[in-house]
């Protein structure tokens, strides 16, 4: 009589070999890492043969796991396929994108929208971090692509734009003039220790008038003109404004906006947000390009 192999097991089975984890395949399948590893030993218990080979630095997979993943990943891609095709749905499922929360805006709300009207039974889960916390998402296979704001991208991130980053504060307001400056940042802001060295270089006297662990805190207390804070270019919300100092602050350095994409996540819903991502931030920059005033203001 023939056997079956299930479908859910040969799942976990190619994620696992695929990112060289039960961590992080459990994060991306989002299952438990106990759940992951009993499905592999089911698999390998039917089948009857050892399919990685278990060590201190993570799983490896034996000569028969290398020959099941090619036809794991075929009967995984027939099954996405038959669901796409026959259904009434053109698409089910869920994409996880995380975007540091000032970078949200202007980009990403059109990005979501456009990929909406292709595929309206996707769900876009957005998720709202610093790139700290972000990274440490992605790492645990929590997050299928995420953006950063970074010095400079690791070997496996895409670099979509790189901007100066601007002092921001309220709409004619006169906290930028005050001194000490009065400063006002998230706890884990990426940027802050940078600008706090910026401003110790050029002789400034500065102090922490506001911290917070939101963004929307730091929006607040910049817009009511109580500290001043620092945005990437082209990134300010309306309730702000980039400061004409006229070189009374120190310019700042550039960073770069990061696109990272998971191992695990592949197939035309990833690559179709992958290139509206990439076409954003390029249109962002032939905007700077031409109108090097109005980004700023943007």
């Amino acid at each position: 009589m023939p056997r079956n192999l299930d479908l859910t097991s040969l799942r976990s089975f190619a994620a696992v070999a695929e990112v060289g984890g039960v961590t992080k395949a459990a994060g991306f399948l989002n299952l438990t890492q106990s759940a992951v590893s009993m499905q592999i030993k089911r698999l390998e218990e039917a089948l009857g043969l050892s399919l990685f080979e278990r060590s201190g630095r993570g799983v490896v997979l034996t000569a028969a796991g290398e020959q099941l993943l090619g036809y794991a990943r075929r009967m995984i891609e027939l099954n996405d396929e038959i669901y796409t095709r026959l259904t009434d749905c053109a698409v089910i499922g869920e994409i996880t994108l995380g975007v540091p929360g000032d970078i949200v805006y202007p980009a990403i709300p059109q990005v979501l929208k456009r990929f909406n009207a292709l595929y309206p039974q996707i769900k876009v889960q957005l998720v709202s971090a610093n790139t700290i916390e972000l990274r440490e998402m992605f790492r645990r296979g929590e997050c299928d692509l995420i953006l950063t704001t970074e010095g400079q991208a690791d070997a496996n991130g895409e670099t979509l734009i790189t901007l100066p980053l601007v002092w921001v504060g309220m709409p004619g307001g006169n906290a930028w003039r005050q001194r000490p400056l009065r400063l006002a940042f998230e706890h884990s802001c990426i940027f802050r220790k940078s600008v706090q060295q910026a401003l110790d270089a050029a002789g400034i006297p500065w102090e922490m008038a506001v911290e917070a662990d939101a963004h929307r805190a730091i929006e607040a207390s910049v817009s009511a003109d109580l500290a001043v804070h620092t945005l990437l270019e082209g990134m300010i919300p309306p309730h702000l404004e980039a400061i004409s100092h006229g070189g009374a602050l120190p310019e700042l350095m550039h960073k770069q906006i990061n696109l990272y994409v998971s191992d695990l996540a592949r197939g035309p819903m990833i690559d179709e947000l992958t290139e509206l991502l990439r076409h954003a931030y390029a249109s962002l920059q032939a905007r700077r390009s031409r109108h090097p005033a109005a980004a700023i203001e943007s």
